[in-house]
């Protein structure tokens, strides 16, 4: 068992983390970005009264648990057992559905509990925090609900079980069922029960709805749908914002400072995400994206900052928590994060060839339009003065900048994915233009990347290390599938950066030493590369071993300790889901050869 053991509840509003036993142990409110109203994610319990930040629903004597999501839904269903023949069954969603024409996705958890059998006695405990865990807000109570009173947030919870059994954390005897609906300081419109009776219903069907219209492999359906699930969890439907992980400072390996806060969007994984949501056909939710992107891009000046604010905020700025002591006891915690101020000149690329599908996708009912193009050009010219000039890489180094690869190659990226809209678009002077940016830079870099020593492309120019990022050289188009440098680079990665099943990122001194644990996305990037090479069966093989490395929700983090196969970093991963999906759809075999 993965020490990540947590299923994902949200709406692509607010989203949680429900623990092995139930327990909500991770929220943040009124959004993905907002006050961890639950933090006992990134506190350990001391089972003392004074413990705090979570959401909790205990049987006593309990003796089993099992837990498991509905079929083709976010929505959890615990069921607690007792050694006496006592049980009950706990169920944790997000409401999402269609309501008067628009959709209904507010700032709102439910929890149901019901008797299963027996005589259960429970008691429910609801200890939100402030101020990321600094402190319990106040509270005040009515008949049927109680107000929390945060520094910038108030919410109530509205239940039909007994408030003073709630605020006086008693025991109960449980006969028949109760609610509790977490959400906005308002007067809800109708019974406890109906309105969660009502709310569930309409939120499964909305999710067999959603995930009837995707586009699936014959192969790994289910593992397929839950990444499909999750990464529509990770998308901030207000703006499109696609966030990196629901959480901050996990950190990436035991004992590491190396705990940042994800709760943002990094435009360095924009084209994978659009990628796995065109493969999906998942439409909608990416041109919500695409519009987020178009209008931070348009908003930028022709300079881009690797990453923003699911409302397209420019600062991020990082602080330290001290009175949370972190996930597992390591810290440090820290909210936001100072990475939008680096220099990384990849997100040119991304964000161009993300913007791309609009003027190639006849689906879409906004086609890229000239004026789009233009608007892309600034960030073209951008690229095209910086491709050889020092940044923080794609691994946002802290402590070092340098020419790297890959940011020279998405900056060529960038100029050839615009002389390919300019041809669509019929705008032959420009395409010409954009052409003639783009070939010398590729040749610059073929010169300064390629090591005829280690006979294969390195992760900086005139270096001679190598980073997984190599791997996406065909993918991106920098070079064919064909061209002997490709193969060459892929059994260098394979000589330097593979560990067992799993592919780190790099293996270089970086400013935390030497990194400890794989890097999920990488192995994902490496078995593509296996499967244009041709190394199909390998590649079989490997993706088998990473949904086997998956917890027991089918949930990916960003780190695997090759050495446990524990799960380490933020979770669950935006990136990591992405790659499975990604193999998962270019690795199955077609429809019509599974019957």
């Amino acid at each position: 068992m993965t020490s990540l053991d947590f299923a994902l509840i949200g709406n692509s509003h607010v989203g949680a983390l429900v623990s092995a036993t139930g327990d909500i142990v991770w929220a943040c409110l009124p959004r993905f970005d907002g006050d961890a109203v639950f933090c006992a994610l990134l506190c350990e319990p001391t089972g003392s009264d004074q413990d705090f930040g979570f959401l909790s629903v205990t049987l006593a004597g309990l003796d089993r648990v099992e837990q498991e999501y509905l079929v083709n839904t976010p929505v959890l269903v615990t069921r607690l057992f007792d050694a006496s023949g006592g049980a009950v069954e706990v169920v944790d969603f997000a409401p999402r559905f269609r309501h008067f024409g628009r959709l209904f996705c507010p700032m709102t958890l439910v929890r149901t509990v019901r008797r299963l059998s027996g005589s259960p006695l429970v008691r429910v405990r609801i200890r939100p925090a402030t101020d990321f865990g600094r402190c319990r807000p106040a509270a005040t109570h009515g008949s049927n609900h109680i107000r929390y009173l945060g520094d910038e947030l108030v919410f109530r919870v509205t239940t039909d079980c007994s408030i003073t059994a709630i605020l006086e954390e008693i025991p109960f005897v449980l006969r028949d069922s109760f609610s509790l609906v977490l959400g906005t300081d308002e007067t809800l419109q109708d019974s406890v029960f109906d309105v969660a009776r009502r709310f569930f219903e309409n939120t499964v069907e909305y999710w067999h709805d959603w995930v009837r219209d995707l586009s699936i492999p014959y192969e790994w359906q289910a593992a397929v749908i839950r990444a499909a699930i999750t990464l529509k969890l990770n998308a901030f439907d207000d703006t499109g914002a696609v966030i990196a992980a629901m959480t901050t400072s996990i950190p990436e390996a035991t004992g590491t400072a190396r705990t940042w806060d994800y709760r943002y969007c990094w435009l360095r994984d924009a084209y994978f995400v659009v990628n796995a949501l065109n493969r999906l056909n998942a439409t909608r939710t990416m041109e919500r994206y695409l519009d987020y992107i178009i209008n931070v891009a348009a908003r930028a000046g022709g300079h881009l900052q690797p990453l923003y604010g699911v409302s397209g905020q420019t600062e991020t700025a990082e602080r330290e928590i001290p009175w949370l002591p972190g996930y597992r006891g390591m810290g440090p915690v820290r909210v936001g994060n100072g990475a939008y101020r680096q220099v990384q000149n990849d997100v040119y690329g991304s964000a161009i060839l993300a913007v791309t599908h609009v003027f190639f996708d006849r689906r879409l009912p906004h086609a890229g339009s000239e004026g789009l193009f233009h608007q892309l050009e600034t960030l073209g010219t951008h690229a095209a003065a910086v491709y050889a000039e020092p940044d923080a890489g794609p691994w946002e180094l802290r402590g070092a900048v340098r020419v790297h690869t890959f940011s020279s190659v998405m900056c060529w990226v960038a100029c050839d994915r615009l002389a390919k809209i300019a041809a669509r678009l019929g705008l032959a002077d420009r395409a010409w233009h954009w052409r003639a940016q783009a070939d010398p830079m590729h040749h610059t870099i073929c010169a300064r990347a390629w090591s005829g020593e280690r006979r294969s492309f390195v992760s900086t120019f005139g270096g001679d290390a190598l980073d997984a990022s190599l791997l996406l050289l065909a993918e991106l188009g920098f070079v064919r599938v064909d061209d002997p440098r490709f193969a060459a680079t892929v059994a260098a990665v394979e000589r330097d950066l593979r560990r067992g099943d799993l592919v780190y990122r790099y293996r270089e001194t970086d400013d935390f030493g030497v990194p400890r644990n794989a890097f999920v996305v990488c192995t994902f990037w490496y078995i593509e590369a296996l499967v244009v090479l041709g190394r199909r069966e390998e590649a079989r093989a490997l993706f088998e071993t990473m949904l086997a490395r998956r917890n027991r929700h089918g949930l990916l983090s960003e780190h695997i300790d090759p050495s446990t196969g524990e799960l380490w970093g933020n979770f669950p991963q935006t990136y990591s889901m992405v790659g499975l999906i990604n193999v998962a759809t270019r690795l199955s075999i077609p429809w019509e050869q599974g019957f």
